[in-house]
């Protein structure tokens, strides 16, 4: 299993597959995008099975998500959910995207083995999403969520991120608009994973400031611990359920003592945290002929000197090399 020195065991596996996107968020990267990785960089496919197959049938992985960058922009996307759903034993998988494709592509998806889907749209106003994400794709979003619940994704997931002068009045609006179409909202703290390094925390949307705002049109009742288990939202049930919002308040309201997450990166790295600054390859390992015992053992290994946070409560934090598109949400 995947043991920290902390005693956590990680059973969640977050699988980035591509660091390119097709949109532009602002606090993502700048208008003119990154510097992607180069296709030889990237793990291929059958490397990507092959890993995952190693965290799920060696290490005690039960979840694994693909991340991005946007992972419905992977050409191998539909194969690999496949390959993945055939693992014995079947790990649950699941997909965070932008939705723009999402409409083509849900009931692919769903034959394929995925699951369940999370879909990122900040805003219901079209101008605000051009704002926000540089493009004018507001209308694919809406219809890529549609398809994944009319392709039977469930549950569908929406997370919103608010910002300053933007959307930041959106909140009770967004979640009228989640609980009438059957979506579960969640609302997650900006974070400082941008690649132009201009996050503030004075200037964020902080989980006290969403709740606020969202009790002034509905009543919020907490779930119990017991409920949460390992998840990074805090839900509450909306008017006395069923319906559900969370709240991910990863920088106020920090969860790291119940973390049961590791991630890959597109190129092969091993990261013990979003914030992590040092990552174990396992790339070269692979491609210099490892078999699956020391390949598991690296792994393994990593995950010991996973830190007790993130540290994002130390003065002296330091912002991690690479931005969030690179290293999968």
């Amino acid at each position: 299993m995947l043991i920290d020195g902390y005693g956590r065991v990680a059973t969640d596996l977050r699988v980035s597959l591509t660091d390119r996107c097709n949109l532009r968020c602002t606090y993502c990267m700048p208008e003119e995008g990154l510097a992607w990785l180069a296709k030889p960089d990237l793990l291929t496919d059958d490397e990507i099975v092959r890993l995952v197959g190693i965290a799920v049938t060696r290490l005690g992985v039960t979840e694994v998500r693909f991340t991005g960058g946007e992972p419905l922009l992977r050409p191998g996307l539909t194969g690999i959910v496949e390959r993945c759903a055939a693992l014995t034993p079947r790990p649950r998988l699941s997909l965070t995207t932008n939705g723009i494709g999402l409409a083509r592509t849900a009931p692919a998806l769903k034959a394929a083995g995925l699951d369940r889907v999370n879909v990122s749209l900040d805003t219901l106003r079209p101008d605000v999403f051009a704002a926000l994400t540089r493009r004018k794709r507001h209308h694919d979003v809406l219809e890529g969520l549609a398809a994944a619940r009319a392709a039977g994704l469930d549950p569908v997931k929406v997370n919103s991120v608010l910002m300053p002068g933007l959307n930041a009045d959106e909140a009770p609006d967004l979640l009228a608009w989640a609980v009438e179409n059957h979506y579960e909202l969640r609302f997650i703290e900006q974070m400082p994973l941008d690649a132009q390094h201009g996050w503030r925390r004075e200037a964020m949307i902080s989980a006290e400031d969403i709740l606020a705002s969202l009790r002034t049109r509905f009543t919020l009742t907490p779930e119990g611990e017991d409920e949460r288990g390992s998840a990074p939202a805090e839900r509450w049930l909306v008017d006395g359920g069923p319906a559900r919002v969370g709240v991910i308040g990863s920088v106020t309201r920090p969860f790291c003592g119940a973390c049961d997450r590791t991630r890959l990166t597109a190129d092969g790295q091993i990261r013990t945290c979003l914030f992590a600054t040092e990552e174990t390859d396992l790339r070269g390992a692979l491609r210099s002929g490892a078999g699956d015992d020391e390949l598991a053992a690296r792994w393994r290994t990593a995950m010991l000197g996973k830190k007790a946070g993130s540290g994002l409560d130390d003065p002296a934090f330091l912002q991690p090399r690479r931005p969030m598109s690179a290293i999968g949400g």
